[in-house]
Parts: structure tokens; sequence; C-alpha cells
């Protein structure tokens, strides 16, 4: 399966190349040299200023409603949610497409995959009966917590952690998975443990915990802050980075589409990765973790974990246990 999806996707980093303006060198013509011309960073990146406050660990908060038992799909509860959701005729799902192995758009079908991507459909199986009534939104990580506190999804399902923080004005899902920090480098540099990052340049996505557990551990490092994680792997490609540090299952999606980067290093932290939801609806909260004991029971969230990360990340035995707390 990897090898089909890093194929694939070099066909789509070439077009992002393009889209990002990165120009690698002008073309060739009989008896003429080839003029290299420099290589921006994307649009999107920025430095971090190096006074900028580095927020205090964070802490993460995994408890979550119980599951309510799952009604038949197409027999929504009468003025709930996801009888709302029903009616309307689709799941509305914030989601990235930048995020090989997780979520991106396979360049060949156009069709949305990944994990996260089976996740959302999973839910939407659960309302309708049909796994494809999705409609997915296209979000920065930055924008995750705006567009549930507007309404604008029903769901994120986007390696949201789910942290303390967020819950204050978000709802979460029970973990559906859980991740651990560590390095993207290129094969052959220096850099394998946290400590090698010291005076490096390293690209972070903004919004998320890992970029602030990178200033924590090396305040020495230079950060880049991006939009999206292809933005961080293009300027790893083009040398304008010495590393990216994130979650594993996001790095092993970046790692697949060249072989010249590995990932490296011990975990630096968990993240608990769930299912973004408005504050206000407790009960899509409790179904949707309905929809994930079941899916750990009958065996669908190992399909899905051994379809799309056992190649890179190695077995496991089971989906993640459920923290309930009301």
């Amino acid at each position: 399966m990897m090898r089909r999806i890093a194929g694939g996707v070099a066909l789509a980093l070439s077009v992002a190349l393009g889209a990002t303006g990165c120009v690698v060198s002008a073309p060739e013509a009989p008896g003429d040299a080839v003029t290299a011309f420099p290589q921006p960073v994307p649009g999107s990146g920025a430095a971090v200023p190096g006074d900028a406050p580095i927020p205090a660990e964070v802490s993460m908060c995994p408890g979550t409603l119980s599951p309510a038992a799952v009604p038949p799909a197409g027999q929504m509860p009468p003025e709930s949610t996801m009888a709302d959701i029903a009616s309307r005729g689709r799941l509305v799902v914030g989601i990235d497409i930048g995020s090989n192995l997780l979520s991106f758009r396979d360049p060949i079908s156009g069709e949305v995959k990944g994990f996260d991507a089976d996740i959302a459909r999973r839910i939407a199986a659960a309302i309708f009966g049909d796994p494809n009534r999705v409609q997915f939104r296209i979000l920065s990580t930055a924008d995750r917590q705006k567009a549930l506190e507007e309404g604008t999804v029903d769901v994120v399902v986007k390696t949201m952690s789910a942290t303390c923080e967020r819950a204050k004005s978000v709802a979460f899902s029970a973990t559906y998975f859980i991740a651990q920090q560590r390095i993207l480098a290129p094969r052959g540099t220096a850099i394998n443990t946290v400590g090698d990052l010291s005076g490096r340049r390293i690209c972070e996505v903004r919004g998320t915990t890992s970029l602030d557990r990178v200033r924590r551990a090396v305040p020495s490092a230079s950060v880049i802050a991006t939009d999206s994680w292809s933005d961080c792997l293009v300027m790893l490609q083009q040398a304008q980075v010495d590393a990216v540090s994130t979650d594993d299952a996001i790095l092993a999606g970046l790692e697949s589409q060249d072989p010249n980067l590995q990932v490296t290093g011990p975990s630096m932290g968990l993240e608990y990765y769930a299912v973004g939801i408005g504050k206000n609806r407790p009960d899509l909260v409790r179904f949707v973790n309905g929809v994930l004991l079941r899916m750990a029971f009958d065996g669908t969230w190992m399909q899905l974990y051994n379809e799309w990360f056992r190649p890179s990340l190695g077995p496991v035995w089971s989906a993640p246990a459920a923290q309930y707390t009301g």
C-alpha cells in the first residue's frame, strides 16, 4: 500500500512545488549552462521570533462522555444532532489533505484518503448507512478550533490532540490514535536525538502542540512555522530547514514520499488524537464514542491501522483504551 501511495504522491509533490512558486532550475538548452534560481521559503513559512513567549507544557485531557448505543443507520433519534445532520444529507468534516497516510487527496482518483478520512467515513456510515455522505472541508491546523466553535463543521478529524486548554471551548471524543512526537531528518545527517536539534532550523506547523514542545526542549533551535506539513516537507527537501519534528503518524507520511528522509529519535511526548466536536453537542460526542467503541470491538480500527500505519510504525495490539468521565 505504501509503495503505491509514495509513487502517486511524488506526482502531487511536483505539482505542489509549482504551486508554491518554488523553481529548482531553468530548462537546459543545448550548449547553455543550467541557471540555478533561488529557492524561496513556501509562502506560509515564517521564523518564530526567538523572544516570543513559550507556553507551558500542555496537558492532555483524553477523558470524554460515555458512549451511547448506536441506532441503526437512517434511524437517528428525533431532534438529535445526528437527526439534523441526516436531514441535511451529509456530514461536514474538517480535515487536511496534505498529510499522507492520514488525509490526502489521491492524485489519480482525486479522492480524499487516509486513516483520518476513513474514521470520518465510519461516522457518516453510522448516520446514513453510506460512508460517502461526507463533505470534507479543508482546514489549516490553526483553524480547527475556530471551525468547531463557529459550527461551520460538524466534526474535525485532523490529528487534533485532546488538550485540556482546547477542551475549554470544544468537546472531544474518545482517543482514536496515540502518536509520539519524533524527528524527521535526511538520512546520513547527525540528527538522531532531541539534543542534536540544538542550533538547527526546525520546521513546524502553526497551532500545533509539537511547535511549542520543540521550543521548550531546544530553545537554541530556529523554528520556522508554516501552514502545512507538506510545506515543511518541501523546505526539508530544499535544505531550507534541517529537520521536522511532530507526531510519528505525520512524519511517517512525509517519509513515505521521500526515501532520502527518515524518522528518528526517541519519543519526545505523546499526543492523543480525538474527534473534535462542538461544545454544545454532547449527544454527538456520545454517538461518535459509540461508533469508535464499535470499531474497536469489531476489528475495523485494527484493519485501518494495519492498512495505513503498520508498514511504517509497526504492529499494535489494540485500539487505544477509552477513558470515560460521565
